[in-house]
């Protein structure tokens, strides 16, 4: 469930230094300064999806520093990714200033100084990205704050619509699906880095491109459907068959493979978790195993003991009377 703030409690009067701090322990150390005598109610909604923060906010005029002092603040460098929805933005950084209207977003980097000006009522999403998960040159990162991308666009409509799904959908997540769905969300950011840099195709050391990362998506969400295959996540992706395979080649794996790790860490997990008197089978059949003897065959190759012993292992150590 996210973790909802909000000033409408408050007398306008006290609105101020209660919002400067929720936008600082939202996000990062900022200076907030609210334009209007008598701030409107602002909210922010925040949530985690594995190792990226989401917040929905919307509030009423205001202006967001980040100084030379908050930066000396923080001991690891952050990206923001903006999606507008409502009213309009200008966000300066790097010597460079835009004007953000809905539709459009843009990323603002926190190891360097930079200002968003809100002049009016107001709502986004804003996406909490760790520097150091981005996997590209620092050049291209640098090329990539305060630039407008409009969500409607080549790679930039994949990017924000992928997010965008994602804030949907985040308070439905376990930990093990949102790791996954996070990384899927920095190989697209990759893929748009590239993109504006001028090149193309998955980079020789880093993350996949945008066909990998969205076939993975789908193959997470996708999971339980025994009929999944590289021919359907293929087709799913306006794909072919040998080009999807020569995608997942670059990661050292096959869709195959990849599909059946899926699965069989899921099981694993469930495993442990699920009353004893749901069978093996039945957690198989949850994670899309018609074949329990498939099933059987495939965690022992994967884990060293068959299905049934890892569960009683498990139990047993949770019950204090293991090794």
């Amino acid at each position: 469930m996210p973790v909802v703030r909000s000033t409408a409690a408050l007398a306008p009067a006290e609105r101020h230094a209660y919002w400067h701090d929720v936008v600082s322990n939202t996000f990062i150390p900022l200076d907030v300064t609210l334009h209007d005598r008598e701030p409107a109610e602002g909210v922010i909604a925040s949530r985690s999806v594995g190792f990226l923060r989401i917040a929905e906010v919307g509030a009423g005029p205001q202006t967001v520093d980040r100084r030379r002092r908050d930066i000396a603040r923080d001991g690891e460098e952050w990206l923001t990714l903006t999606v507008q929805q409502r009213g309009v933005a200008l966000l300066e950084q790097d010597g460079r200033s835009v004007v953000l209207r809905p539709g459009e977003f843009a990323l603002s980097d926190s190891g360097r100084v930079f200002r968003k000006v809100l002049p009016e009522d107001f709502s986004f999403l804003a996406f909490h990205l760790p520097r150091a998960r981005l996997r590209v040159p620092e050049r291209e990162v640098r090329d990539l704050v305060a630039t407008v991308f409009r969500a409607e666009h080549g790679v930039a409509s994949l990017v924000a619509g992928y997010l965008t799904r994602l804030a949907g959908q985040a308070d439905g997540l376990d930990d093990d699906t949102a790791l996954p769905l996070a990384e899927v969300a920095m190989d697209l950011l990759g893929v748009l880095a590239r993109e504006h840099a001028g090149r193309s195709g998955p980079p020789a050391d880093g993350p996949p491109h945008a066909v990998l990362a969205l076939a993975k998506e789908h193959i997470l969400g996708h999971l339980h459907d025994p009929r999944l295959s590289p021919e359907t996540v293929a087709a799913a992706q306006r794909v072919s068959v040998r080009y999807l395979h020569k995608v997942f080649e670059g990661e050292g794996t096959t869709v195959g493979r990849w599909i059946l790790g899926q699965r069989l860490e899921r099981c694993r997990r469930d495993l442990a978790r699920e009353p004893a008197h749901r069978t093996v089978a039945a957690v198989a059949r949850r994670w899309g195993f018609v074949s329990p003897s498939h099933f059987s065959r495939a965690f022992r190759a994967a884990y060293g003991m068959a299905p049934s012993a890892w569960r009683a292992d498990r139990n047993d150590r949770a019950d204090g009377t293991g090794r």
